[in-house]
């Protein structure tokens, strides 16, 4: 018969604590602790960080630009097609049929036919005018007669007048000679003397009429006249008209686009045809915005034609804003490009302004983003927005007017990364 198995005590699992028990515990947590300060100091150190402009970007994102000191030229490039200065385009005065003398392409020399339309209605008009004007001239010249007639009428009784007059006063003289004679007696004298105030009477009459009859007899000549006259400017207007159905080159060039055909009717108003003056080109640019303030005619220019550079001026500024553009025209000042063509496309030059001895800075988007008015600069691997005033501005760099420095640093693209911070981190710098 087995022995039962004895129950086994806790006697093995004791064990005496040896002297300084408390080191194995000191050495079980002071590890942790440490490792947790140190966590601590570095959640501090990120959180200072954060405080003082925690974010970081890396500078390779960034342009940074130096501000310098130098010449600032303010001037724009953009690239136009050439037009020709002068091409009028030549229309019909009124509707008939045209018969054209040239096509699309043709030299022509100043006053050359170069169409002619057949208008019924404007000749008939003509002949009527004319009519009108040679009845109203007779008339004019029959009122001018009657008036030199009137004029002769008056005169001629002025005249026998005065000669009345004088032998009014010879009778009475030689009644006054007979009286003192004793051979008249006083009322032959009395007689004589009523017969002369009676006869200076009759000359003061008639020298009045004459005045009166020559003002009259002027006046409806004048008249008459004048109504010649009105008449004479209408037919040379419709003279002029009738001559204008001759369409003739107004001056050397050649024949740009036709517009009609052959043997057409056309209306009144309407476009024939252009002529090109290939003597004088211009080159048609659109600015932006922007610069259209500062555009002027005159303002010089240069226009580009290969390898070789012209100069030219600013001829023309359209007044209206197109889709954000102002188209502008330069022409050549001197010289021009051989062989030049409608619409062929060069790059013009204008200079709007030099400012001699200015700060400045590469032109960036940081311009638009701060308004002008702040600006990024980079100091001891960060980025510390500071406040700046811009002056002018060209296509490639912007005067600074006061908060910069020549040699500093400024973040002219990429800063709107920065949400208007006052202080950036910037790795890699």
């Amino acid at each position: 018969m087995s022995r039962p198995t004895p129950i086994r005590d806790t006697s093995a699992q004791d064990a005496p604590r040896p002297a300084g028990g408390h080191a194995p515990l000191l050495r079980r947590w002071l590890w942790p602790g440490v490792a947790g300060i140190a966590v601590l100091a570095v959640a501090g150190w990120v959180v200072a960080s954060w405080g003082d402009g925690a974010r970081s970007y890396d500078a390779s994102r960034l342009r940074i630009a130096e501000v310098t000191r130098g010449d600032l030229v303010r001037d724009l490039t953009a690239e136009g097609r050439v037009i020709a200065a002068n091409s009028p385009t030549l229309y019909a005065i009124a509707g008939g049929t045209v018969t054209l003398k040239v096509v699309a392409g043709d030299r022509v020399e100043a006053g050359q036919v170069l169409a002619e339309i057949d208008s019924p209605e404007l000749r008939s008009r003509l002949v009527q005018e004319e009519s009108t004007l040679a009845s109203l001239q007779a008339e004019a010249d029959r009122a001018t007669l009657d008036a030199r007639i009137a004029r002769a009428e008056a005169r001629k009784l002025l005249d026998q007048a005065q000669i009345d007059r004088t032998a009014a006063e010879r009778d009475l003289q030689r009644y006054q000679r007979a009286f003192d004679a004793g051979v008249v007696a006083q009322v032959e004298l009395a007689k004589a003397e009523d017969t002369l105030k009676k006869t200076d009477i009759g000359l003061a009459s008639a020298r009045e009429d004459a005045g009166l009859q020559g003002q009259g007899a002027g006046l409806d000549a004048r008249n008459r006249q004048l109504l010649a006259d009105r008449q004479r400017a209408v037919v040379d207007e419709a003279r002029r008209q009738v001559e204008a159905l001759t369409l003739r080159a107004p001056f050397d060039g050649q024949v740009g686009q036709v517009q009609v055909a052959q043997h057409t009717n056309v209306a009144a108003n309407a476009p024939v045809l252009g002529v090109v003056d290939l003597s004088v080109f211009e080159v048609e640019v659109r600015v932006p915005e922007s610069f259209a303030r500062d555009l002027a005619i005159g303002i010089p220019a240069e226009i580009r034609s290969g390898s070789e550079v012209y100069a030219a001026a600013v001829s023309a500024v359209s007044p209206e804003v197109v889709n954000g553009e102002v188209s502008a025209r330069v022409r050549f000042s001197d010289a021009q490009p051989p062989g030049l063509r409608q619409n062929q496309r060069l790059t013009a030059r204008i200079v709007l302004d030099t400012r001699p001895d200015v700060v400045m800075v590469e032109r960036g988007p940081f311009l638009d983003q701060l308004g002008g008015r702040h600006a990024y600069v980079v100091q001891g691997g960060a980025a510390v927005r500071r406040p700046i005033q811009a002056g002018a501005s060209s296509l490639s760099a912007v005067e600074i007017v006061s908060g910069l420095e020549p040699g500093e640093r400024v973040v002219v693209a990429g800063s709107e990364l920065f949400d208007n911070a006052e202080r950036i981190r910037l790795s890699g710098e």
